[in-house]
């Protein structure tokens, strides 16, 4: 079904009662609750000759008419940004976001985006929210890499931020960690929430936090350093940074949740100080994704390979422990 043109549609016993904005979003697979609304207020969309408030309760036999306009282009530019496509089809994007680009523009960062990229790339973008757009269900920091997916129209938009919000997506990143840890696996369990005087920091100390849940498990471990697979079981910002540091195992290379103490430490391990000293950003790793395909309702899985900058730690730091 076209996301714009007439609309007209008569309300039925089942739909009694229910909020126009949402009848209206439910008749349009295309069209979101928020632009059903605005659509409303503006007396675009209509019950009989009516204007209505968009939390009207509709009754049966009431004629629902209107019209949805064409999706409006995003004031931010398509710019022919490389991106390392995974797979795409009609419903979805799958990407491996390359370190250091920004997911979403911003103020400050309103071009060089990976969504700036996106719509260079995807002629077939449908509309989301009333724009042509790719929807953005989940992000990665700036210098983090990996695995994102993103939806091409607003019913998989729809769906996978359903599947987002309900934790069925399965996140497994990798990252590299100052120390050595004690257990072979285990789970961090410590709410997380705004700084108290940083605002662009997160911390467990906070008058504000939300539960925060990271599993762990070593994958290598090496003198002075980790390499541990993660699994996100909640989604908040700068979780695995966080809960790393927070249990005195920092990112290596994080340049806001770790000091140069850590760095420090490894004095004890000269060997490792010339591949760690290098690194200018978290080595972490979006490295596989695991959600049910919004259209096709089937399991997929899909995984990005080590960025070149942390194969080369890992591969450098292997390559002193074989040789001792």
């Amino acid at each position: 079904m076209p996301c714009n043109g007439t609309i007209t549609f008569v309300v039925n016993d089942l739909d009694t009662g229910k909020r126009l904005d949402s009848i209206v979003a439910s008749y349009k697979s295309c069209c979101s609750r928020s632009l059903a609304a605005s659509l409303i207020r503006k007396g675009i969309i209509r019950v009989g000759q009516s204007q209505k408030k968009p939390g009207y309760r509709v009754c049966a036999g009431e004629t629902v008419t209107g019209f949805i306009p064409s999706p409006k282009p995003v004031s931010f530019k398509p710019e022919p940004i490389p991106l390392d496509i995974l797979f795409e089809d009609e419903h979805i994007v799958v990407v491996n976001k390359q370190a250091g680009i920004v997911v979403h523009p911003a103020p400050g960062n309103y071009s060089g985006t990976l969504v700036n990229g996106l719509l260079f790339h995807c002629a077939d973008l449908e509309g989301i929210g009333g724009e042509l757009r790719p929807g953005i269900v989940h992000r990665l920091d700036k210098d983090t890499s990996g695995t994102l997916v993103v939806a091409k129209n607003h019913p998989a938009h729809l769906n996978l931020s359903a599947q987002f919000k309900s934790r069925t997506v399965i996140k497994k990143y990798l990252a590299v960690v100052f120390g050595e840890m004690k257990n072979t696996s285990g789970s961090i369990n410590l709410p997380i929430g705004r700084h108290l005087s940083d605002r662009k920091k997160m911390s467990i100390h906070s008058h504000k936090t939300r539960t925060a849940e990271t599993k762990w498990k070593i994958i290598e471990q090496y003198k002075g350093v980790t390499l541990l697979e993660l699994n996100l079981k909640t989604g908040r910002t700068h979780q695995i940074r966080v809960h790393c540091s927070a249990i005195n195992h920092p990112v290596v290379g994080d340049p806001v949740y770790c000091s140069k103490k850590k760095i420090n430490e490894l004095s004890k391990h000269p060997e490792i100080l010339p591949f760690v000293k290098p690194i200018s950003r978290q080595m972490l790793h979006a490295w596989r994704l695991d959600f049910i395909h919004p259209a096709s309702n089937n399991p997929v899985s899909f995984e990005s390979p080590l960025p070149e900058d942390m194969k080369n730690l890992i591969d450098g730091i292997r390559s002193i422990v074989s040789s001792n």
